[in-house]
């Protein structure tokens, strides 16, 4: 829908101009979103999810494709841009796992991918989620995984936003993998180096304001495979140690 947002910076907390006044993020790349808690980590993704015209407390702006957006991609729920993975996710509908799916594809008017989602979702988390498991069984993190896979292979939105996705109980590494594959704009808050890392960019936040933009350089990069590596050291340590092993 979309190829570009522009980030046009505001007031800190202090309210002084953020340092870091403009960013913009392409069709498929990734940002991460670091910085202590307080920082302002999550304001700015949530003035991203509204598609801010100055009117949230920090006065930022976005844009999409270098413009204001129109207003029924602010506010109409059928024309919106912006997905958000939340750090918690639960079910309240009273629905088996491939209805609630076919469902949602009905809605947005596509082909029923329902196979691949489980797949993929499956793929992120240890429980295999079932075809006619009901939502409400769901654990938190299949909840979420169900979600990534869905949003990853589905979803029209143009930019995708995840909190602390290594909150999530699921596979980090390989859920960053099926994000970065769609071909969408991806926005990741997080405390983890391994997945700071892995975005293409990140802004540091501090004391409520965008202060400083890096791109990830190639000492960073040979960095990310060793950190990798740990992680998945520790993941499949933990894999072993849940499903009863010696390690």
């Amino acid at each position: 829908m979309f190829d570009s947002i522009t980030i046009i910076g505001g007031l800190d907390k202090s309210g002084l101009p953020e340092l870091l006044n403009e960013v913009t993020i392409k069709k498929g790349e990734s940002l991460s979103v670091v910085g202590f808690t307080g920082s302002g980590k999550s304001q700015l993704i949530r003035d991203i999810e509204n598609l801010a015209q100055h009117d949230t407390i920090t006065k930022r702006q976005i844009l999409a494709d270098g413009i204001a957006p129109e207003y029924k991609y602010r506010r109409n729920p059928e024309f919106k841009i912006v997905s958000h993975l939340s750090q918690t996710m639960n079910y309240v509908l009273d629905m088996e796992c491939a209805e609630f799916l076919k469902l949602r594809a009905e809605c947005r008017n596509i082909a029923n991918n329902t196979d691949r989602i489980l797949n993929v979702a499956n793929s992120l988390c240890g429980e295999a989620i079932l075809l006619d498991m009901p939502l409400t069984r769901l654990s938190g993190g299949q909840s979420r995984a169900l979600m990534i896979a869905d949003t990853a292979i589905n979803a029209d939105s143009s930019i995708i936003l995840i909190d602390e996705i290594e909150n999530a109980g699921i596979d980090k590494n390989e859920a960053m993998k099926v994000l970065t594959g769609s071909n969408k704009i991806i926005i990741v808050v997080t405390h983890d180096p391994l997945l700071a890392l892995a975005a293409d960019k990140r802004i540091v936040m501090k004391n409520g304001g965008m202060c400083s933009l890096y791109s990830t350089n190639e000492n960073e990069k040979l960095l990310y495979l060793e950190l990798k590596k740990m992680s998945e050291f520790i993941m499949d340590s933990q894999r072993k140690i849940r499903n009863g092993e010696v390690l």
